[in-house]
């Protein structure tokens, strides 16, 4: 089971500009409104890890508290330590620092800013591109294995938080991967660096980037010297916002090497209807989907593959607590793209 592969590393001691006791200051996202490593397990760890066979329809849509460490457990590339970005710190003066949120000069608060981005987790969706990526980096693959190879390929990844994708894909020998997150993102704080540093032998070649970048932002160096330079762009659980979904369509495109694709992943904790916006712009704005479905993220089928049904925008009778074990996956690339 996908859920299976992460478990908590015992706490370290935190850097200064972390928290020491993330849980009391981080709460859980809140959508409505906006080498070998030995790991001591508590009943409470063991019984979390089972809670997705106790409960099958209670999938977590993300893992592990800010600051965190987490072991991640790959059948292929061994224990990895993915450390969780710290959550923005709380002022004590908390009226000071709101007043200092307001514009400002055409600045704000980029601790607020950092708050409501929600890179303080690992999400799920970056798991089911991990695996995928892991799954496709062997000798014999299926057409449904074949659409996440990365191997020689240049990997863009957009709100990449702790940025696991990123990660599997330069162990799985991309040519390139430049790891990306809103400039205001915690994940800049030092877990990105860590992830990439710490888990990627000397001996990988790939060459690994960390870049801030800002949805529809085209215009600076970054976006400027790399304007269709990625074959494949990964995208996992950011599309809680519908009022960005146009501007990340945006970077999409401009981002897209002729003949790339780009992979959505997207959990249904944030309700299906702006997951199906996001689709909806996509395809109105120049992107067109080549294949699609649902996955269910606790179960797989009796030789251990993937449990699948199709993509539907409004599906009668789900409920919160039925959709949360389902994600979609989708394959998009360029309207009208000539194939090669």
């Amino acid at each position: 089971m996908l859920h299976s592969r992460l478990r908590p590393l015992p706490r370290r001691h935190a850097p200064l500009h972390q928290s020491s006791s993330p849980s009391s200051t981080a709460p859980a996202p809140d959508f409505q409104d906006q080498d070998d490593l030995e790991v001591e397990e508590s009943p409470e760890d063991i019984f979390t890890a089972f809670l997705p066979h106790l409960f099958p329809d209670d999938a977590p849509s993300f893992h592990g508290d800010p600051g965190q460490h987490l072991l991640y457990s790959s059948p292929r590339y061994g224990n990895l330590d993915i450390m969780v970005p710290s959550y923005p710190s709380q002022s004590e003066k908390r009226t000071e620092e709101i007043a200092a949120g307001l514009p400002q000069d055409g600045k704000v608060n980029q601790v607020e800013e950092g708050r409501k981005l929600f890179a303080h987790f690992l999400w799920s969706a970056a798991m089911v591109v991990a695996e995928g990526v892991e799954n496709a980096d062997t000798s014999s693959v299926d057409s449904d294995t074949a659409m996440w190879q990365v191997k020689g390929e240049s990997v863009l990844e957009l709100g990449a938080g702790a940025g696991l994708p990123s990660l599997i894909s330069a162990l799985a020998q991309a040519s390139r991967v430049t790891v990306t997150d809103h400039p205001a993102s915690p994940a800049f704080a030092g877990a990105l660096r860590f992830n990439m540093s710490h888990n990627i032998p000397k001996t990988i070649s790939t060459d690994v980037s960390i870049e801030p970048h800002e949805w529809g932002v085209l215009d600076d160096p970054f976006a400027l010297q790399n304007k269709g330079a990625f074959t494949r762009i990964i995208a996992a659980d950011c599309y809680w916002m519908p009022s960005q979904h146009e501007n990340l369509v945006r970077t999409m495109l401009w981002f897209l090497a002729p003949g790339g694709r780009v992979w959505v992943v997207a959990g249904f904790h944030t309700g299906r209807t702006i997951v199906a916006g996001f689709f909806e712009t996509a395809v109105k704005n120049g992107l067109e989907i080549e294949r699609i479905h649902e996955r269910d993220l606790n179960s797989t089928t009796e030789d251990g593959k993937e449990v699948r049904r199709e993509w539907m925008p409004v599906r009668e009778g789900e409920a919160p607590e039925n959709r949360k074990r389902w994600c979609v996956v989708a394959l998009l690339k360029r309207a009208q793209e000539n194939e090669t």
